[in-house]
């Protein structure tokens, strides 16, 4: 019996319109997005206006996404969905005694585009006044031999020190800082970067705008993003987070981890750079099922 003064028997004839076609996980996934939806409006009282404003909100998030950057993704960010999505998916991982190296979100501002470097090679093209140099370096292995993965692909991309990605800034050149790495004999990587700074996430678009309304701070803590890939390996896309950043423990999008937090340490005799970090990180063959990576 319905627990509301509303028509009963809508939300079961919504669902129960879904033509025998529907695959059965689909159904599923419909089925319990729909009631979950409709017991919110019902339970709110959700308004026309209410409703529109919502329906605008997502219009606009469409409006601003492009190759380069994606509002809708940015919105589940700070709503924390996608960070949810993401603990659900690898939890097994990470309650493993040794886990594979940990996931996290994507965020909105990867580029499928960028170009393959050298190792060794400085993905800062013009190094920022307060910007410090960072050699980060490190061996891409099998998570249970610990065998290095020869010619595993490892890519990064960061935001400079004014709290921009290169696509956001007219300032910054092309694919400033980031670059695709292929791993050598060793397994290791190797090239020269920022040491990543906090920065907000944008308040120029819808998410920007939720964060206003919801009264909370828009930042994320110092961070650099990284994919490795490698064939017969599920992919692994991650972030990794500085120490001493001041937005661990209140992340805007919610996505640290503590096995993700490292460690900046001086570097010495290398004219390039100040401080170093090694991240090493640890993939699982896309046939192993023990610790749902």
């Amino acid at each position: 019996m319905a627990s509301h003064r509303f028509d009963p028997n809508f939300t079961d004839n919504v669902i129960n319109a879904m033509g025998p076609n529907t695959t059965p996980r689909f159904r599923t996934l419909m089925a319990s997005l729909i009631r979950h939806v409709h017991d919110f409006a019902r339970e709110n009282e959700l308004t026309v206006d209410e409703w529109m404003a919502g329906v605008q909100l997502m219009n606009w998030a469409g409006q601003m996404s492009d190759h380069k950057r994606n509002e809708g993704q940015l919105i589940c960010d700070v709503i924390g969905l996608e960070s949810l999505v993401d603990e659900i998916t690898f939890k097994l991982a990470d309650e493993a005694k040794d886990a594979p190296t940990a996931t996290a979100i994507l965020g909105p501002f990867f580029r499928a585009d960028t170009p393959y470097r050298q190792n060794g090679e400085n993905i800062v093209k013009d190094v920022p006044a307060d910007g410090e140099m960072v050699f980060m370096h490190g061996r891409i292995v099998d998570f249970s031999t610990k065998k290095p993965l020869v010619g595993a692909t490892v890519e990064v991309w960061q935001a400079s020190t004014n709290g921009l990605y290169e696509q956001q800034d007219p300032n910054q050149e092309e694919f400033n800082l980031r670059g695709k790495f292929k791993t050598d004999d060793t397994g290791r990587y190797f090239f020269y970067c920022l040491r990543p700074t906090p920065y907000p996430v944008p308040n120029d678009g819808p998410a920007g705008k939720l964060l206003k309304l919801m009264d909370r701070h828009p930042y994320r803590p110092a961070h650099i993003h990284i994919i490795a890939t490698y064939d017969g390996y599920k992919p692994l896309t991650t972030q990794i987070f500085d120490r001493k950043d001041k937005y661990l423990t209140n992340d805007s999008v919610f996505a640290v981890k503590d096995s993700l937090i490292v460690d900046f340490v001086p570097r010495k005799d290398d004219s390039q750079a100040g401080l170093e970090l090694e991240y090493d990180v640890k993939l699982v063959p896309t046939e192993d099922k023990s610790n749902g990576a």
